[in-house]
């Protein structure tokens, strides 16, 4: 597989595929070098907007079932915000279906936790008679 000629500032070898005709990726290549400087402007506007946004709507991400539930809470109060329409309804009984499936999650979890605390002790117990 062919690789990108360019190497990165820190001496490493890029290894991106190069562009079609072309010794270089997308990135190096020098006949692209205004449309990649204005991606990389571009990449660092979002960055520095997706922060904002967390900051303002206290969002940090999708990894735990709180964090989706927070996600949930910020679209049903934007939706409500809306105008009353039938658009709007639908987002609404669609983020409550979604929500309903993030509790029931949420409280599965919470459970086996439970469960697992309550075995756990069981378990090594019956782990040192052996």
């Amino acid at each position: 597989m062919r690789s990108c000629q360019a190497v990165k500032e820190n001496g490493e070898p890029c290894r991106q595929a190069p562009l079609r005709d072309g010794d270089f990726c997308f990135w190096h290549s020098p006949d692209h070098a205004k449309e990649a400087a204005e991606a990389r402007r571009l990449g660092g506007l979002r960055r520095r907007r997706e922060g904002t946004l967390s900051g303002a709507y206290d969002f940090d991400g999708l990894d735990s079932v709180p964090k989706v539930r927070r996600l949930l809470e910020i679209a049903v109060l934007d939706t409500l915000s809306l105008e009353n329409s039938v658009a709007c309804s639908r987002t609404l009984a669609y983020l409550a279906q979604i929500a309903l499936k993030a509790l029931e999650v949420g409280e599965l979890a919470e459970r086996i936790d439970a469960l697992e605390r309550l075995v756990a002790p069981r378990l090594e117990k019956a782990g040192k008679r052996r």
